[in-house]
């Protein structure tokens, strides 16, 4: 069987299924509405100190980073919005608290499941927790607690939330074996921070196998083998060992500098999702911040995020790294990035829609104050800004306008800020690829965003299951592009850096080295074995194939040719 490797490693062991208890809610008028808004309250300071406790054992048995996905949860408990929503259900249709949890919980739910970026669509599963949680509570439900295994296990289940997670007893969890979930869940951060390997996306994997089979799972390939073979054994003992081996050269890489066999030197840097995840960045030894999104501060929130407040979050990153180069990327929301209290209008096609650059140009005093934010922050570190989703030359000189504004006004203030800060742009729209000749002249670097460069490219919705496997970044169209850009950039003395899911592609990493890419960013968990890569591959080797690669008719193609001839 086979699904998405989301935590690397192998593992042999019994399966134990893991099912929540099935809560059902139907809908009961109350009879009493100030008994359920008492219910409600007392289930919410309940669920608050559940929370809290999941908070600290999971910073006392996993880290500072993980433990912040509870402060996540609890600003989720707490906030206002959801409980006024919930409170004036209860009142306005005189229902019980729990169907009033059910029914606006779903509806919070279903703008997260639909927003395209895969990190924030994932946080639906944090709001699933969090609303399950206060049910169990109205209801008086126990749940299985992972935190008391007595025998080593592979957990097979349909889904897992964080809760879930963070509460098991990792000397007893062998292996995590889902139907649902994704790379970016943090079920599959926690995994990937416990070094527990993790399969998601298992079809029917419940209904094939039952407690107490022995299976084999592979998180790097994403594979499982049921009723496994002497043979099978043998060979996942072999390769155990292998990635033990493989484990202790990747821990040789921190402190040494990301360069290639021929002498070329690139720098191996980090996507972050929120200030919270610096540590990781240098745990990792990150040589920097390649797209740090700023979406966290607008939708982990109730109103627009203060300027003071963006620029205290800018500034720990900044501070934090000591210098490093820390690439923020402006506000990009809108379209299928629904923010509530922002009023945005509701579109046919949101990813070619009122979004990202478009939205920030037509709304110049939210662009403004984040402008602002990041400028005062560049005072306290080595920051640079990057606009998303341009498309045209025009959009790069009025958000470039916009900065120069936000300058003089901090000027006359008197704040200080980074006078030559620099600015670049995403390249994921191909127009801008086609034309990098012409941007590149206009702005200081380039960093292409190929989830969705890949995604315009071959006109495929990324988060559609009917058609992903047309979603392919080993596509010759897509790597052209790639190409062409890299190209471009540096004819204008300008450097190039990639940010989306295929700079952490192994595969490709030593295409991209021959092409001329200068930095590579990626999940943190990521960088050591890229550095280990980079080290290992010769750019001057493989820069002959290129052409050869390029003129490759399909995506299939260009693997097969990678996979024979650079990844041997």
């Amino acid at each position: 069987m086979k699904g998405i490797g989301t935590s690397s490693g192998i593992a042999l062991g019994k399966v134990l299924i893991y099912e929540e208890p099935k809560i059902t809610v139907e809908e009961n008028k109350a009879k009493d509405i100030d008994r359920e808004i008492a219910r409600l309250n007392k289930a919410i300071g309940r669920a608050v100190e559940e929370i809290q406790q999941l908070y600290v054992r999971t910073l006392e048995n996993v880290g500072e980073d993980e433990a912040e996905i509870f402060n996540a949860h609890k600003m989720m408990a707490e906030d206002p919005e959801f409980i006024e929503g919930v409170k004036s259900k209860i009142r306005d249709e005189k229902v019980t608290a729990e169907w009033a949890v059910k029914q606006v919980a779903e509806e919070y739910i279903s703008i997260f499941e639909n927003i395209e970026d895969e990190y924030l669509r994932e946080r639906a599963l944090d709001l699933k927790d969090v609303s399950q949680r206060l049910l169990r509570i109205l209801l008086g439900i126990e749940s299985m607690d992972l935190s008391i295994l007595k025998e080593e296990c592979i957990i097979v289940a349909e889904d897992l939330t964080p809760s879930d997670t963070a509460q098991m007893n990792k000397d007893m969890i062998l292996g995590i074996v889902t139907e649902l979930g994704g790379t970016t869940s943090h079920t599959s951060i926690i995994a990937r921070s416990l070094e527990i390997p993790a399969i998601a996306g298992v079809e029917d994997i419940i209904g094939t196998v039952k407690n107490g089979d022995i299976i084999i799972i592979d998180g790097s390939k994403g594979t499982i083998t049921l009723e496994p073979s002497k043979k099978d054994i043998e060979a996942y003992k072999t390769k155990k060992k292998e990635q033990e081996d493989f484990r202790f050269k990747l821990q040789e890489m921190r402190g040494k500098g990301s360069i290639s066999k021929d002498g070329t030197k690139v720098e191996i840097a980090a996507n972050i999702g929120n200030h919270r995840d610096l540590n990781s960045v240098i745990e990792n030894d990150g040589e920097g911040v390649g797209l740090f999104r700023t979406e966290f501060l607008y939708m982990d929130n109730n109103r627009l995020p203060t300027e003071e407040e963006q620029f205290k979050a800018y500034r720990f990153v900044a501070e934090g790294l000591e210098g490093k180069p820390v690439i923020i990327r402006t506000l990009d929301v809108g379209g299928d990035k629904d923010i509530p209290y922002m009023n945005l209008p509701k579109e046919m096609n949101p990813f070619l829609g009122y979004r990202a650059i478009r939205l920030c140009l037509d709304r110049t005093d939210i662009f403004k104050t984040q402008l602002r934010a990041l400028l005062r922050a560049s005072a306290f570190g080595n920051i640079k800004i990057m606009f998303p989703m341009i498309s045209n030359i025009e959009e790069v000189r009025l958000a470039k306008r916009q900065l120069e504004e936000a300058k003089e006004e901090l000027t006359k203030e008197n704040i200080e800020f980074n006078p030559n800060i620099e600015v670049g742009i995403m390249v994921e729209i191909p127009a801008v690829a086609i034309h990098s000749d012409i941007f590149a002249k206009e702005i200081d670097f380039f960093s292409i965003g190929t989830n969705d460069l890949i995604q315009y490219t071959v006109a495929v919705d990324r988060g559609n299951q009917h058609i992903s496997n047309l979603y392919n970044q080993y596509h010759p169209s897509v790597l052209k592009l790639i190409k062409m850009t890299i190209e471009n950039g540096h004819k204008e003395g300008i450097w190039v850096g990639m940010c989306g899911e295929a700079a952490g592609d192994e595969k490709l990493i030593p295409l991209l080295l021959a092409m001329g890419l200068d930095e590579f960013s990626m999940n943190p968990s990521s960088m050591l074995k890229a550095r280990y890569i980079i080290k290992n591959t010769s750019k001057e080797e493989i820069e002959p194939m290129l052409d050869k690669i390029l003129s490759l008719p399909t995506a299939e193609d260009v693997e097969r040719f990678i996979d024979e001839n650079i990844v041997k």
